[in-house]
């Protein structure tokens, strides 16, 4: 008898044990692991079909979550892009429209004098890794930061080589622009050695929650090969515009760092519990990589330009081998992240980008929204003669863009010049059919100016001094 009562005691403690554990498992927020690749394409990846980059562990991952086709970038470029992710909030509202100057190029070929660019974040604008810290995540950057001069100041307990500097200068010891961070060895190869350090940090936190916000330099310039990747690539057939070894060295070693990531969060027991975003910054770099069908590249507003592969991955909450065509925004992730985490929206936040929680957990439809492009300034061209951009002299003149549905029209300032594009029938925006479709003009024409008195985006309309027409 005895025995029996000893039995069930221990039956009872155990099941009391063992439930309380499971308990304080599932009452603990999910880890937050936001993946923002610099620069790389729309293509760039094989589960969005290239054949000429090998990522094999994204694209396990992406395979196991939810995949979006139609997913965008708030900009076209590093800083306003990063910006607008971090705020949740369009560029005019920041004021961060470009990299350094908005007055790029030559002057004589400026029609406009440009709205000045702001090249750091507003103190007083609340972000991401802020909220997470104050719900008492453990926070860390690890690679590009961008916005200011220390993301310390920005809600992560823990920096790793982010500063203001937008690429490195050598992936190559000495980093130059990431003094930050010591080599091992003469010859460390600096995304690797961001994979260290992040991994170290995974494997430090035990009882919080973490935030890692892991956005590697690469495979932003410089072009530097990984050199045991490079003679593969060298011997591998051109796709689709895809041939340059030396970036395709990079883009495999990316991936092969964030399959270290993984493995880590397995090993520790900590993946199971873990919500994955995964995007790029901005299009691909049209001198380096092509994104085709889709037009032009980095810098462009043109589809080239801001869609990303993303894919969002989380077990048991997001069923796995899916894929959405529903257009969503980096501007979402702040708001998706809050829901995820459970934690209520700032009181005073102004979020443009909606919450994609229901899409991802119940499959929801999100209602049609129009999404906003304001860029206010000059982006020199990259290639020369580029005929995949509005002319040949810059990637992006001053004006706006929208996409409603399949619609997408952009609106330059200098002339007021006009294209509308079906991106259902011309995803490589070759046929405008704004002469032909003057009503749906008018439409998006009248949103877009609503937009931009709410928000208070900037139209330069200062005609620049030094301008030559047609030299």
């Amino acid at each position: 008898m005895r025995k029996i009562i000893v039995s069930c005691i221990f039956a009872f403690v155990f099941y009391s044990c063992s439930n309380g554990i499971s308990n304080k498992t599932e009452k603990r927020p999910p880890n937050i692991l936001l993946i923002n690749i610099d620069d790389m394409g729309w293509r760039d990846v094989g589960f969005m079909g290239s054949e000429f980059y090998e990522t094999p562990n994204i694209d396990a991952m992406a395979a196991e979550g939810m995949i979006f086709t139609n997913a965008y970038a708030a900009a076209s470029n590093c800083a306003p892009s990063r910006a607008c992710m971090m705020s949740g909030q369009w560029t005019p509202r920041h004021g961060i429209y470009t990299v350094s100057s908005s007055e790029r190029g030559k002057s004589k070929d400026r029609k406009l004098i440009p709205t000045v660019n702001n090249e750091y974040m507003p103190d007083d604008n609340l972000l991401l890794p802020e909220v997470l810290k104050q719900a008492g995540y453990t926070t860390c950057h690890a690679g590009k930061w961008h916005l200011n001069d220390d993301p310390l100041q920005s809600g992560f307990d823990v920096n790793i080589g982010g500063s203001h500097a937008g690429n490195p200068g050598s992936y190559y010891p000495p980093y130059k622009r990431v003094p930050s961070l010591t080599p091992p060895t003469d010859d460390y190869y600096l995304t690797n050695l961001v994979m260290d350090k992040a991994i170290y940090f995974l494997k430090s936190v035990e009882d919080k929650p973490f935030f890692i916000y892991y956005s590697p330099y690469a495979v932003h310039t410089p072009i530097q090969a990984v050199k045991e990747l490079l003679l593969k690539y060298e011997a591998k057939t051109e796709w689709n515009g895809q041939n340059n070894a030396q970036y395709a060295t990079m883009v495999e070693n990316v991936d092969k760092q964030i399959g270290r990531m993984i493995g880590i969060l397995k090993e520790t027991g900590k993946l199971e519990n873990t919500f994955i975003l995964f995007i790029s910054d901005n299009g691909g770099h049209y001198g380096i990589t092509k994104q085709w069908p889709l037009r032009a590249g980095k810098g462009s507003y043109y589809e080239g330009g801001i869609r990303e592969p993303m894919f969002a991955w989380w077990k048991g909450k997001i069923v796995g081998g899916q894929k959405s065509e529903t257009p969503v925004t980096n501007l979402d992730f702040y708001p998706t992240i809050l829901d995820v985490a459970g934690i209520e929206k700032p009181a005073g936040k102004v979020f443009d980008g909606k919450s994609i929680y229901p899409l991802l957990t119940k499959n929801e439809k999100m209602k049609d929204r129009p999404l906003f492009w304001h860029f206010p300034i000059y982006l020199e061209a990259y290639v020369k003669n580029d005929t995949t951009t509005q002319d040949p002299l810059f990637r992006t003149r001053p004006g706006s863009a929208m996409r409603l549905g399949d619609w997408k029209m952009i609106q330059y300032f200098e002339n007021n010049d006009i294209e509308l594009y079906n991106l259902k029938d011309d995803i490589g925006e070759k046929n405008n059919l704004a002469n032909l479709k003057p009503e749906k003009v008018q439409e998006l024409l009248a949103m877009l100016e609503k937009w931009r008195q709410e928000t208070g985006a900037p139209v330069p309309t200062e005609l620049n001094p030094e301008y030559i027409e047609n030299e």
